[in-house]
């Protein structure tokens, strides 16, 4: 891989100019969300984009994963990108997924919310962040990559915001980030996290300082997951079992120890946005409360049983895809916890012209949401909440 030094040279000066790039876009009305009545368009919190500098990386990574190639098969089609452990190793997802100007264009990310009646999204890097750099030129590129998110969210015009990257190996690198974004950089509303924090898991405690500094700025963190739990059960089903199933258990697993941790005692404040609406976790609130409370020593440990920092510490996403399950999420935490997401630009649509087209997961998201009786709920989920929590205010 070139040196991060030198590639970070190249790409400032090849980055495309952002200036009046959304121009030609115009705040989408409600109608425009076709067969939905909604008062305003949504606020998408879970939405993603890899930032031409981070794809630049990625382009020059191979054979290590991540990386993005040319498709073997057809070099005229879009690349391939190699993302999730093992990937390579297994025959039905060896060359990965299709990565087409969808997951890093500015200007598709608008076409896309404009077709979907999205008036405003907070966008993040993708999985899997920089967990994979050295630490110093993780450091480096964090800093690199948040100047961008910031420079292009300013120039939206109101459209997008940002979730920063930290370089969680370097903790106290991480806290300084935090520092001067909370003090500096106005369009960005918190941060995104995997699972793996500096190495070992979100409980470690060398990330204590970068909790305290979250909390101390009311910077929320966007949870993720990307490194799976129960692989070895997924061979030859392609990404779908990883994605289905390792991804929501990781989320569980990794939040679990957390709340088991005490973090929540500690740092009161500390507030976590989880991706798919928390996994398993909401399904498995009660059955964690019961264990907990049955183990004296570890109950012994928490101020308050697991649920309750759940509904006091969490937000979650919406990002569930039916009614019933989004359902059990409100009746567990209330709904003024919930936020609309998309995780756009993943599960594209089959079709050519994507941002034409309309994205089936994002319409099942949608779906979901109109099957709540309440239109004041359905409201709140869709814009309302994400308005009030993160300090959006919607254009008019």
């Amino acid at each position: 891989m070139k040196s991060l030094s030198r590639l970070s040279t190249k790409l400032t000066k090849s980055l495309p100019a952002t200036r009046s790039l959304s121009s030609s876009h115009t705040f989408p009305s409600p109608n425009s969300i076709e067969g939905r009545n909604y008062d305003h368009g949504s606020i998408d919190v879970h939405t993603h984009c890899y930032l031409p500098r981070y794809m630049e990386v990625l382009r020059n990574r191979h054979p290590n994963v991540p990386y993005v190639i040319p498709d073997p098969r057809d070099s005229t089609l879009d690349e391939r990108y190699v993302i999730l452990p093992g990937e390579d190793n297994d025959p039905t997802s060896a060359i990965g997924r299709p990565i087409g100007e969808e997951y890093f264009c500015v200007k598709e990310k608008l076409r896309y919310m404009d077709r979907h009646g999205i008036a405003i999204s907070v966008m993040s890097l993708a999985n899997p962040w920089l967990d994979f750099l050295p630490k110093d030129d993780a450091v480096a590129m964090s800093t690199l990559l948040n100047d961008d998110l910031q420079e292009i969210s300013e120039d939206s015009k109101g459209r997008l915001y940002g979730f920063a990257t930290l370089a969680t190996q370097d903790p106290i690198a991480a806290c300084k980030e935090v520092e001067r974004l909370a003090t500096s950089q106005r369009m960005i509303k918190g941060v995104i996290l995997g699972t793996s924090g500096a190495g070992k898991g979100l409980d470690d405690p060398a990330l204590e300082p970068l909790y305290e500094t979250l909390a101390k700025h009311n910077f929320p963190v966007f949870l993720h997951p990307h490194y799976g739990l129960g692989n070895e059960h997924y061979n030859n089903t392609g990404h779908s079992l990883f994605l289905a199933l390792g991804f929501p258990f990781e989320t569980t697993m990794a939040i679990s120890r957390l709340i088991l941790s005490g973090a929540f005692d500690r740092h009161t404040n500390l507030k976590f946005l989880l991706a798919h609406a928390g996994g398993t976790l909401p399904f498995l609130a009660g059955r964690l409360d019961s264990c907990v409370s049955g183990d004296h020593e570890m109950c012994d440990k928490l101020m308050h049983p697991p649920t309750y920092y759940m509904k006091k510490n969490f937000y979650y996403d919406s990002v569930i895809y039916t009614t019933p399950a989004l359902q059990s999420v409100i009746d567990l935490v209330g709904s003024d916890k919930l936020m609309y997401g998309t995780d756009n630009p993943f599960f594209p649509p089959k079709e050519g012209a994507r941002s034409d087209a309309e994205w089936p997961s994002t319409a099942k998201n949608y779906d979901a949401i109109d099957g709540l009786e309440d239109e004041s709920v359905r409201n709140a989920i869709v814009y309302g909440n994400a308005s009030n929590i993160l300090g959006i205010d919607l254009l008019e």
